[in-house]
């Protein structure tokens, strides 16, 4: 240890030593001898230095300082007639750090005393920045020349590199910041154009700048990187057009990904009018569209990781549309053409505007465009498998992809087979014959089943399908197998899984053990996601006759409901799908209590339920037929019937609506059976699994006689039918529509 000190201060005065002697040479003009140097290998002693201005053997001598800071030298010996100690020190460290001796360099770097010129540098910059812009020469001599102060601004970015790369990153920043205040403190209107233009002064700045935030993140100092950022941002440095494009990238890439929350900006110098981020996306998404406007306008070369970053920044804040604008703003050719059509079929598919995004991916598919590209025709089967109308389409879709997919990624081909599943199931519920539903219902399993075999069990969503599917078409056993692989699989972090296994036990009339998963779900789930597995458990209780209870749980639901509508009332949706999610879920609910209250006879109360429904949404065809319900309960069937008129105007497929209809007119001793009859069957063209509609079917043919065996043996099967839904039947619909 003792040894290793001697050797440090003995290399520490070989440094002084030799900074002597170069001051003594640049400042006679005699060439300093090598024999008067004390040799190394590693540093400048080891060089014949020689001041280029005053030696006619320059050319001579090789081994020397690089030519750059000979013409440094020159230029400062030129200005002020002599090198002083500081300058002698920044040449000295720079030659050391370009020859990668980095803790050499810093050594010498720490011998400048910062503090003691800074006042001469601050006001070396001051003077002429006011020289320049009085546009004539100053009487008063400034302290030092431009070319020292460029040099010494330069040996503190070299020193701060120095630390970087030492692993001292918080030193680096706080060492590079004083280029910063040095340069702000003088030129407090900013650098004019192109001053410091005859030395490095201005690339040495512009590094610093750039250099800054990125030290600060490596420090772990969020804060200070941040404000760095906005620092070079927002004040004049005169920095060239690709370094400011690379800090303004860099920024919103940091306020993105960073994982913290930033203050919003303090803009004095905005007007009134103009826009102040409030948060960190919506400065990230300014910076990235002040970079895209760029690329419009041909300042900056074409980045694709831009519309990436923005792509991300405006799908979590639900701007989906803003960014469909930015893209086809885009000049031609700038974006790919297909990535740009599935880019903006993204987005409008994201705002809800199905058809439009599925008119651009039809435009992409066409025999003009790329007929096989199978992003599109995954994209657009999930689109038409998601629209009853358009499902036909979505199986040619998928059809197609698979077959574009053979023998490559199983993953893909795993994909194509659950979209096609799910549109061919979807199309089954549509087909009147029963042999060709069976066979799609077939089908569809038969490819969902492929779909689980190619992704080996690990794709969530195709799990999910199987299970939905099994339970759909009452293969229970089967669909809470797939129920628990889904749940084990996420390992209960989908709402959606815990739902799903509740009512498939409720299907098998395992209330008790359906309303114990749905208990072990809210332990898991955060209070603003409780809503519909709250609906489930009331629904669990209704079914076991405890209408007590249900009423506490939907009141605890409907609490829920109003403090997050206050509290989140005045922000922004997040997904478009979701916008009237919380309000629609508010409003079934009133109405789910409202039929308790009927059941219970508490008129009064299923009328404040109403109320506060309608509050909601007057025009509900859900309220409408509750209004029927409660009419129908007091025995005033024709307001009742005429409750249930409405809600069909409302929306004519409404299935509860169609099945009360009937029952209210066959109650009514209705002339024609057949109208009663048209309704039923009409609520089961859309619900083939409705065992009421199935059991009021049944009653219709029943009452046309005994004497008919034909209508007796349409009864018998519709209340076989009936009867087989009903042990079957879960507490709510195995679909969920909105997640």
């Amino acid at each position: 240890m003792r040894s290793r000190n001697w050797i440090k201060e003995r290399r520490r005065g070989q440094i002084n030593r030799r900074l002597g002697k170069i001051m003594k040479c640049l400042c006679s003009g005699e060439q300093l001898r090598v024999d008067e140097m004390v040799p190394s290998s590693e540093s400048l002693a080891t060089k014949d230095y020689t001041a280029s201005g005053y030696s006619s053997r320059a050319a001579e001598i090789e081994q020397k300082l690089d030519s750059g800071n000979i013409e440094e030298a020159e230029l400062s010996l030129r200005e002020s007639g002599c090198l002083n100690y500081e300058e002698a020190r920044a040449l000295l460290g720079r030659y050391e750090y370009q020859k990668g001796n980095v803790e050499a360099a810093l050594h010498v770097f720490e011998g400048i005393d910062i503090a003691a010129v800074t006042p001469k540098m601050k006001l070396t910059l001051a003077r002429r920045g006011e020289r320049r812009k009085r546009r004539s020469q100053s009487e008063d001599t400034p302290p030092m020349s431009i070319h020292a102060v460029s040099l010494l601004l330069e040996a503190i970015f070299l020193k701060a590199k120095s630390l970087q790369g030492l692993g001292r990153y918080k030193e680096a920043a706080q060492s590079c910041q004083v280029i910063l205040d040095i340069v702000e403190h003088s030129l407090t209107e900013g650098l004019p154009e192109n001053f410091g233009a005859d030395c490095k002064l201005q690339e040495t700045l512009n590094k610093a700048v750039e250099l800054l935030p990125e030290l600060w993140k490596l420090a772990d100092s969020p804060r200070e990187a941040i404000l760095s950022y906005r620092r070079a941002l927002l004040h004049h440095w005169n920095l060239d057009t690709e370094t400011t494009a690379r800090i303004q990238k860099e920024f919103a890439i940091f306020l993105l990904y960073s994982g913290g929350e930033a203050s919003p900006p303090n803009l004095r110098s905005q007007m009134d009018s103009s826009f102040v981020p409030r948060n960190n996306i919506e400065e990230a998404i300014l910076l990235l569209m002040i970079l895209l406007r760029k690329v419009s306008l041909k300042r900056i070369d074409w980045d694709p990781s831009i519309l990436d970053h923005l792509s991300y920044a405006l799908s979590v804040s639900g701007e989906l549309r803003a960014l469909a604008n930015q893209v086809e703003e885009l000049l031609p050719g700038v974006m790919d053409r297909k990535e740009k059509y599935l880019t903006l079929a993204l987005c409008y598919y994201g705002e809800g505007e199905d058809l439009a995004s599925l008119n651009l991916l039809r435009k992409l598919l066409s025999s003009r465009e790329d007929p096989n590209c199978v992003p599109a025709l995954l994209m657009a089967s999930k689109i038409c498998g998601e629209n009853p109308n358009y499902v036909e389409e979505g199986i040619n879709f998928s059809r197609k992809a698979i077959q574009n997919l053979q023998g490559r990624c199983d993953q893909m081909v795993g994909v194509a087979n659950c979209l096609l599943g799910i549109s061919l199931s979807v199309h089954s519920s549509s087909v009147v014959a029963d042999s060709e539903r069976i066979r799609q219902q077939s089908e569809a399993l038969q490819s969902l089943e492929n779909a689980g075999r190619m992704t080996r069990m690990r794709e969530p969503k195709i799990i999910y399908h199987l299970s939905l599917e099994n339970a759909e078409q009452r293969k229970l056993d089967a669909a809470l197998y797939y129920a628990k692989c889904l749940l084990k699989l996420e390992g209960g972090s989908n709402i959606k899984g815990w739902i799903l296994l509740a009512r498939i036990l409720s299907a098998q009339k395992r209330f008790g053990d359906a309303e114990t998963i749905i208990n072990a779900a809210l332990d898991q789930t955060g209070k603003w996601d409780q809503g519909e597995l709250l609906r489930t458990k009331a629904k669990l209780q209704i079914a076991q006759g405890q209408l007590k209870n249900a009423i506490e749980t939907y009141t605890q639901l409907l609490a829920i409901l109003q403090v997050q509508s206050k509290s989140f009332g005045s922000g922004k949706t997040l997904f478009k799908d979701n916008g009237n999610h919380g309000r629609t879920l508010e409003l079934e609910t009133w109405h789910d209590l409202a039929h308790v209250y009927i059941s219970l006879s508490q008129w009064r109360d299923a009328e404040i339920c109403l109320s506060k429904s309608k509050a909601i949404n007057c025009h509900s065809a859900s309220r409408k037929h509750v209004t029927g319900l409660l009419l129908e309960a007091k025995g005033l069937h024709k307001e009742a019937l005429k409750a249930f008129e409405h809600a069909l105007d409302i929306e004519p497929t409404h299935v509860p609506s169609l099945v009360s209809m009937a029952v209210v007119l066959r109650r009514l001793g209705c002339q024609s059976p057949a109208v009663a009859r048209s309704f039923l069957t009409e609520a089961l063209r859309h619900d083939r699994m409705n065992a009421s509609a199935w059991y009021n079917l049944g009653l219709l043919y029943k009452d046309e006689g005994p004497g008919c065996a034909a209508s007796t043996l349409e009864a018998a099967e519709c209340f076989q039918a009936a009867s087989i839904l009903g042990e079957t039947a879960p507490v709510e619909p195995f679909r969920l529509t909105r997640y």
